[in-house]
């Protein structure tokens, strides 16, 4: 699905005295099939833009398109519930979300509450089972005898058991040590790829959206203050230190390296492997 963000604006509780102008003037376009990156600091808009993705937030100013859904003050989405069934949140911590009593039944929810019929909802648990690495022998154990690894994984595969076409990732390593932090991303990300939906990432994490995304927006206060692709906006460094953004240490060594040896300042690095890659071949005067 397709994504636009046209001149949108918000304002939590326009008219009274505690309003607060949280986006202001967002546009910007995501093709279907995307992995955008949306970065920023606490406060500079990124949980609420997020939230307009399936009608949870309405656009106080513009609009928002998603797919043949459109949001806007003037015009009230018809089928907000449909929009809803497409566009699949996880949010922080999404274990906390679960409640049944067996981990079928949570993964059930979803699907069941948009009206799928319980054949296709027992078709679609084997089937997204294996895709977040889980055993099908947990699937009638209580959820909370599990792991706080597997919990998060049966979250996700409630998500998944709704098929949205897009996926909308909001900080979804939070709580995990390094190693299942890696194991969870590279998960979406093989998803990612293997669904061919439309995957959003709001992450601190700089080095997640240099390596995953193939598109980065930084957002500060309530407005978008840079976007392109990862390599581009994060060579940038004054840019970002200029509102307090840690650049990848990769970057930094390339950047450092460019200007070392008067190299081109426009390279596609995206992992230290590459970055290793990159630096043999000049080495060896492969590159011009």
């Amino acid at each position: 699905m397709d994504i636009t963000f046209k001149n949108v604006g918000y304002t939590y509780q326009a008219g009274s005295p505690f309003s607060h102008r949280a986006l202001n003037n967002i546009s910007f376009h995501i093709p279907s099939g995307s992995f955008v990156a949306i970065i920023g600091h606490t406060g500079s808009g990124k949980s609420t833009l997020i939230q307009h993705l399936n009608g949870l937030t309405i656009p106080t100013e513009g609009t928002v398109q998603v797919g043949p859904f459109i949001l806007s003050k003037e015009k009230k989405e018809k089928d907000i519930k449909l929009l809803r069934s497409k566009v699949g949140a996880v949010f922080q911590y999404p274990e906390h979300q679960l409640f049944e009593e067996t981990v079928a039944k949570d993964i059930a929810f979803g699907p069941m509450n948009f009206g799928v019929s319980e054949t296709e909802i027992n078709q679609r648990i084997q089937e997204v089972i294996p895709k977040v690495g889980l055993p099908e022998a947990l699937l009638e154990r209580s959820p909370f005898e599990l792991s706080g690894g597997q919990m998060r994984r049966v979250a996700i595969a409630g998500v998944l058991a709704t098929q949205p076409e897009v996926f909308v990732l909001d900080e979804p390593t939070a709580g995990l040590d390094p190693r299942g932090q890696k194991e969870i991303m590279n998960m979406f990300y093989e998803l990612h790829q293997t669904e061919k939906v439309t995957t959003i990432l709001v992450t601190h994490s700089m080095e997640d959206a240099l390596k995953y995304a193939d598109h980065i927006i930084i957002m500060n206060k309530g407005e978008v203050y840079m976007e392109g692709k990862p390599e581009d906006v994060l060579l940038k460094i004054n840019e970002l230190r200029r509102v307090n953004l840690d650049v990848p240490e990769s970057i930094l060594f390339l950047k450092n390296y460019l200007k070392k040896f008067s190299l081109e300042d426009e390279v596609s690095v995206k992992s230290i492997d590459e970055l290793a890659d990159y630096i043999q071949k000049t080495y060896k005067g492969d590159y011009a």
